[in-house]
């Protein structure tokens, strides 16, 4: 596995490469993060992964500064399920004078984008320049930040990018609990409580599948089971799952979503629900 914080080294390494399958991160990896390596070795000859925690994304009372850090280990978890290249840039590699193009995904202030202003600008911004970069034939994104994965596949369409965009299903702990990089935060109170995300979209997906209709019922009670156990709810929301909008009468595809604080960690998670 070669390791190449360069983009002129990156490209001289990936030139006549014709199956490449990418997997962008932001590092301190875990099994989600794994889960998606191990689907893209099923998509390309060639995998590479990039560690970049990308300033673009974090708003200005956010998490840039503490983000873990943590090159060495997830080095030696990519080498151990075989990952051919990690692209490790600096910042001023990536972003050599300020970023003055950036790309208007759609949905960019709704649902995690009213609460994180410019997110998925940014998001969308550093996946293209990367794509740009690394030229890859699949990437693979995981599912449970549903809306990201929306805003890339827009932003492939749009712009026509030869791109396969691939969804990875969520990994949970055995409680039910989504992984994520940000659960490390959790206090171990926190984290008992934590799993009550997952269990009240559950139980709102079994409602639905039971065959209630009121939908926007369905969020307000949830927010106030979520409430009354301590969390600071951001949107508990049922959309449609292919375009994230409200789902239509008779819509039978969709997506339940929720975005909370407990403590000082905000934690997203969804479940997709066939009615």
């Amino acid at each position: 596995m070669q390791v190449i914080p360069a983009i002129s080294e990156l490209r001289q390494r990936l030139r006549g490469e014709t199956s490449i399958s990418f997997v962008p991160t932001m590092g301190n990896l875990h099994g989600g993060h794994l889960d998606l390596v191990r689907i893209a070795r099923k998509h390309g000859k060639c995998v590479v992964v990039s560690i970049f925690v990308n300033s673009l994304q974090f708003g200005a009372n956010e998490d840039f500064g503490k983000y873990p850090r943590t090159l060495q280990a997830d080095c030696e978890k990519l080498e151990q399920c075989g990952v051919d290249v990690v692209f490790t840039p600096t910042e001023l590699e990536l972003y050599p004078q300020p970023q003055l193009v950036t790309v208007e995904p759609p949905l960019e202030n709704d649902l995690c984008g009213a609460f994180r202003p410019g997110h998925f600008r940014g998001v969308a911004t550093v996946v293209l320049k990367l794509f740009n970069i690394v030229q890859p034939h699949s990437a693979v994104f995981g599912r449970k930040d549903c809306q990201q994965l929306y805003a890339v596949r827009q932003m492939v369409s749009q712009l026509n990018l030869p791109v396969e965009i691939i969804g990875g299903d969520t990994v949970r702990e055995p409680d039910g609990l989504a992984l994520s990089s940000r659960n490390q935060y959790l206090s171990t109170d926190e984290r008992t409580r934590a799993v009550f995300l997952y269990q009240t979209l559950a139980g709102m997906r079994q409602a639905v599948l039971d065959g209630t209709k009121d939908f926007v019922a369905l969020e307000r009670q949830a927010v106030q089971e979520l409430t009354a156990r301590g969390w600071q709810v951001d949107y508990v929301a049922v959309r449609a799952r292919n375009s994230l909008t409200l789902p239509q009468s008779g819509e039978s595809d969709l997506v339940i979503l929720a975005a909370a604080r407990l403590g000082q960690t905000r934690l997203i998670d969804n479940l997709e629900v066939c009615i």
